[in-house]
């Protein structure tokens, strides 16, 4: 089995056309073909149904194309590794992180990983958790901050912990105050309020969820659906209250009334994961450093 196959046979599987992935890989269609049915020979199984403009994958296919991906992605990383300048003068760092803390945590230290190598290119991918899991564990991603604990906890990944972060309730100076105006709000009080709230499968969502059934009562959505920036819009527009993570508040606080929560509160463990198999590459490790001693 030879590295160029598993290219191939990638285009051809994420294509469906034998020519449009022939143009994918910049080879001759005609020696693509000759290498898919060489690999296919290797395998003693069919990879493809070919049907006249109908190209499908087979139980082997299906089989090998999450391998295939891994197989390549492994060779890319490793790649972009070897390719590194000494000095970190080169290079990139592929980062996950979920959208509340791309808006709260991350800024502060890009900027400054960015101003002492300014040369490493910084690819971020915004996610919830699960999905940042999946993308690490097919070797997409070299590092992702993720929201513990993990929705399929996986003995393949090691997270560290980053932060512990207090969460706090935001709405608008132009609304009654929640919880009759005091200095802080129990989950109870939130208890006939409108919640503006997450999408499904967002942390925040099925954190602040579980709270409030904890607390006896259902809570109840003004609206729903939205990412961070639009959760925190609506909110300013007077829709609802929200529960948030205090660095966000802090950060896009403008124009928005911030309450903190009564003890015990709620709260989140933040922690920065990457593969066990695979060692980060060295500018990867580089903000690994920089993300724990923030």
């Amino acid at each position: 089995m030879q590295f160029q196959q598993l290219q191939y046979f990638v285009a051809v599987a994420e294509t469906r056309h034998f020519t449009r992935a022939a143009d994918l890989v910049h080879v001759a269609q005609p020696s693509l073909s000759q290498q898919i049915k060489a690999l296919e020979r290797e395998l003693g199984a069919d990879l493809f149904l070919r049907a006249r403009g109908n190209i499908t994958l087979t139980d082997a296919g299906e089989a090998l194309l999450p391998l295939a991906r891994r197989i390549l992605a492994d060779a890319d990383t490793a790649r972009h590794e070897v390719q590194e300048l000494a000095q970190l003068r080169s290079g990139r760092v592929r980062l996950g992180a979920t959208p509340s803390l791309c808006t709260g945590l991350l800024p502060d230290v890009l900027r400054a990983f960015h101003d002492r190598y300014p040369g490493i290119r910084l690819l971020i991918e915004e996610g919830g958790s699960h999905d940042l899991v999946r993308e690490l564990a097919r070797g997409a991603l070299d590092l992702a901050l993720v929201v513990l604990p993990l929705p399929t906890p996986s003995p393949a990944l090691t997270t560290v912990e980053v932060l512990r972060e207090d969460l706090v309730v935001v709405s608008s100076p132009e609304a009654p105050p929640p919880g009759r105006g005091r200095r802080t709000v129990a989950v109870a009080d939130l208890e006939g309020e409108r919640l503006v709230m997450f999408r499904h499968g967002y942390d925040l969502r099925e954190l602040t969820v579980a709270a409030c059934r904890a607390e006896g009562f259902e809570p109840d959505f003004a609206v729903e659906g939205g990412e961070m920036d639009a959760v925190l819009g609506f909110v300013r527009a007077g829709l609802g209250v929200a529960v948030v993570p205090r660095m966000v508040a802090t950060r896009s606080g403008r124009g928005l009334r911030v309450t903190p929560l009564a003890r015990p509160g709620l709260h989140r463990t933040i922690a920065l994961a990457h593969r066990s198999d695979v060692a980060p590459p060295r500018a990867a490790r580089e903000l690994q450093r920089m993300l724990l001693e923030r």
